[in-house]
């Protein structure tokens, strides 16, 4: 991805910070107690907003370059746009953009039956479903841009499902949201992300 997003970074027009997550620890540790998982992927969480997006912040005071345009975009592909989508719908106060390409976004795919607080809370598709009209979240919503997409091709269905649900929730909550699907022939592959990535990057960082 790095490729799609030189000629951008080159001018001085993004900056890219990558976080690694701990999927091994917690979505992708099947064999685990799920609250233990769930309690790990809430303390990562917390890294994110709490000591990397003030870092953020600190590093670019410390330039002199940050400025009132586009603050923090979310950006991921596959487990990435989970946790893309899920920092941007949990936090619009620190993340105003966000671009997930073929992600799930509850939890049910992952953690089965299992629910709680945390599986709650980290689950787009059913918070924001049951989220107060007058949550200022959503007005933070409304002046953010998200874009949603996901292909119908080859290892796309459990995504192709989740993303059904977000959709039918954002739209029932008139959120602005921009859900996308892409044609039969696009799969869950690196080869469309960069394509899509190259499609939405203008719109989203355009003020």
């Amino acid at each position: 991805m790095s490729d799609v997003l030189a000629g951008r970074i080159e001018e001085g027009e993004i900056q890219v910070f990558s976080a690694d997550t701990i999927d091994g620890e917690t979505w992708s540790n099947e064999g685990g107690d799920v609250r233990a998982r769930m309690e790990q992927h809430e303390r990562w969480f917390l890294y994110i907003t709490e000591e990397l997006v003030p870092r953020i912040h600190e590093l670019n005071d410390r330039r002199g370059v940050w400025n009132a345009g586009p603050g923090i975009m979310t950006f991921g592909c596959s487990m990435g746009a989970y946790h893309a989508g899920n920092l941007y719908f949990r936090r619009p106060d620190l993340f105003d953009r966000n671009l997930s390409l073929s992600g799930m976004y509850d939890t049910k795919g992952m953690m089965g039956d299992y629910h709680d607080d945390l599986t709650y809370n980290n689950s787009p598709a059913e918070f924001l479903n049951e989220m107060p009209d007058d949550h200022p979240w959503m007005e933070r919503y409304r002046h953010g841009k998200c874009v949603i997409c996901v292909g119908q091709g080859a290892w796309e269905g459990p995504m192709i499902e989740s993303t059904g649900r977000l959709d039918e929730v954002v739209k029932r909550r008139n959120l602005p949201v921009w859900v996308d699907y892409w044609g039969y022939d696009v799969n869950h592959d690196w080869p469309w992300w960069y394509r899509q990535t190259e499609y939405f990057l203008p719109w989203l960082l355009d003020e």
